[in-house]
């Protein structure tokens, strides 16, 4: 199991890359791994600004359709194109090639509740 150490986690299985003022959002590696193959991701959001912990979209295994949870307050500017054709992208590079959304930051301050690799590995 991957926990690279430049991003923050949820309690909900999402993880956050900041640069700068936007951010890539997916999830974890541990998520992937209990969904199963991954056949569609639906992010209806982009465009909109959506709050923490609201949802944003799904993601649809072959076994289950799971919530996608914002981690930070923030308006979504782009979903990974890549993933229409390859949603598999989620389970071989979760953390690269398989982000799910890019977003612009509406309040930085809201990173600070979330989890470092430590403690989002000690919460598994």
């Amino acid at each position: 199991m991957n926990f690279p150490s430049d991003i923050r986690y949820t309690s909900e299985h999402e993880w956050i890359r900041v640069e700068g003022d936007e951010a890539y959002v997916g999830i974890t590696d541990y998520a992937q791994s209990e969904l199963g193959e991954i056949v569609f991701i639906d992010v209806p959001t982009v465009g909109e600004t959506v709050g923490q912990g609201e949802v944003f979209g799904s993601v649809e295994a072959v076994k289950t359709v799971s919530d996608l949870n914002m981690p930070v307050t923030g308006e979504v500017l782009e979903l990974n194109e890549e993933l229409d054709a390859a949603p598999e992208l989620v389970n071989n590079d979760p953390y690269g090639k398989g982000w799910i959304i890019k977003i612009s930051v509406k309040d930085a301050a809201e990173l600070d509740s979330l989890m470092d690799a430590a403690a989002y590995q000690a919460s598994l």
